[in-house]
């Protein structure tokens, strides 16, 4: 029986922890690894990523081949040392960094340009929420944000009972001129 978690003394395997996002390219889904495998490698989707285009240093076609290096990295591994073996290495951090996926601005743009509709925005967010969830590792502007929604069920430290404040204000400017 896993500890903590009532209602799970009927599961096949109580050992198997539950992981929130990815950190591996085992923790993804078979639609992004698929995808990883489906790019063309034609970089429009670079091309079109605002944050690549101001200098950042996020490349969507980068964590497409990223993704599918390390995915033929694993098969490797695991053919010569069996299935359950681990060779020590990550997707996140030996092969894309922190850096990289917090450049994101989740536009899509990358999915538009895509002749194929390749969305390496899936794989981002999954590993932005393994950092988020499990590594309790945000950009300090984004724990400021988590902290008011907790608090004040909003990214801004409104109380609830002033979040339409601001719309009134603008009503009675708008009935006075």
């Amino acid at each position: 029986m896993m500890l903590g978690i009532p209602g799970n003394e009927d599961q096949e395997n109580p050992e198997e922890i539950i992981r929130l996002g990815a950190k591996d390219v085992r923790d993804l889904s078979w639609k992004n690894l698929m995808d990883a495998y489906t790019c063309t490698e034609c970089g429009r989707c670079t091309v079109e990523c605002p944050a690549n285009q101001t200098g950042k240093k996020l490349s969507p076609r980068k964590i497409m081949m990223d993704t599918r290096d390390r995915l033929e990295e694993v098969a490797e591994f695991m053919a010569k040392n069996g299935t359950g073996a681990e060779d020590g290495k990550f997707l996140l951090g030996d092969y894309i960094s922190k850096e990289e996926i917090f450049a994101c601005t989740t536009c899509n743009a990358c999915i538009e340009a895509c002749p194929v509709l390749i969305d390496p925005v899936s794989i981002i967010l999954q590993l932005r929420r393994y950092m988020c969830m499990e590594e309790s590792n945000a950009p300090a502007a984004w724990n400021a944000m988590f902290s008011n929604i907790e608090t004040s069920f909003s990214p801004w430290k409104f109380p609830p009972a002033e979040r339409f404040k601001w719309a009134e204000e603008v009503k009675s400017e708008s009935n006075g001129k």
